[in-house]
């Protein structure tokens, strides 16, 4: 690959993997994927459309295998829900989740949500965006790849409404301490609780096996929660 090549592909914050993919996850793609999924286009949702009412709406990057987006879904039925997902394995066991609990109120994009946000999303639609673990690339040379940066939170301050709330958790204090300094020094964003301060877990934010198994070990998780204020 040349240098014109990566400019234009742009640096992803994500490996593509393809990982093992179960039969019921192969048919959840297969069948479930054009009724509780959306195609990604360069034209913007229409909101109301897709889910036949006006509600507010939330948005998760990177939701893994979707178990915590689906228990926040299912407790929230006011809200209307994107989950957005490059991992085909997760997107099969979300879908799958979809379909067992009814969940009419969520929706599912298989792409790079970078993308998804810019080309999708018109500006002021979200009331909150959720990132919750995202890849820390702890290795000073990937530094660049970490998907929290000025860049991403320009394109968010436009996505969000205003008073809208960006909602960011991890298990890493050195990747928590860098979303502190870019964050609190992004034009648009307030910290909820203040310049240089993480926030208390909010109740929707359901706790991971993998979470409770590391506060077990005395291993801390960062919640952080800034608002659009212009």
């Amino acid at each position: 690959m040349n240098d014109d090549s990566i400019k234009r592909r742009g640096i992803r914050s994500f490996v593509q993997r393809q990982g093992r993919i179960t039969p019921s996850q192969q048919r959840a793609l297969d069948e479930l994927l054009p009724r509780h999924g959306l195609e990604y286009r360069a034209d913007t949702f229409d909101i109301a459309a897709i889910f036949g009412r006006e509600a507010p709406l939330w948005l998760e990057v990177g939701f893994g295998n979707g178990d915590s987006l689906a228990q926040i879904a299912a407790a929230q039925p006011q809200i209307d829900f994107i989950g957005v997902e490059v991992h085909r394995p997760g997107v099969g066991k979300l879908l799958n989740s979809i379909e067992q609990r009814g969940l009419g109120n969520l929706r599912v994009v298989c792409h790079d949500a970078v993308e998804v946000l810019r080309d999708c999303l018109p500006d002021a639609a979200l009331d909150r965006l959720l990132l919750f673990f995202p890849d820390p690339w702890h290795k000073k040379r990937h530094h660049k790849r970490r998907i929290v940066n000025a860049q991403f939170a320009e394109l968010l301050r436009h996505k969000l409404a205003v008073g809208g709330v960006w909602h960011l958790a991890t298990d890493w204090q050195e990747y928590a301490e860098w979303m502190l300094a870019h964050l609190d020094a992004a034009p648009g964003f307030e910290n909820c609780a203040g310049r240089g301060q993480c926030s208390e877990r909010p109740e929707y934010r359901p706790l991971t096996r993998f979470e409770q198994r590391g506060m077990r070990l005395g291993h801390g998780v960062w919640d952080l929660l800034y608002r659009r204020c212009d």
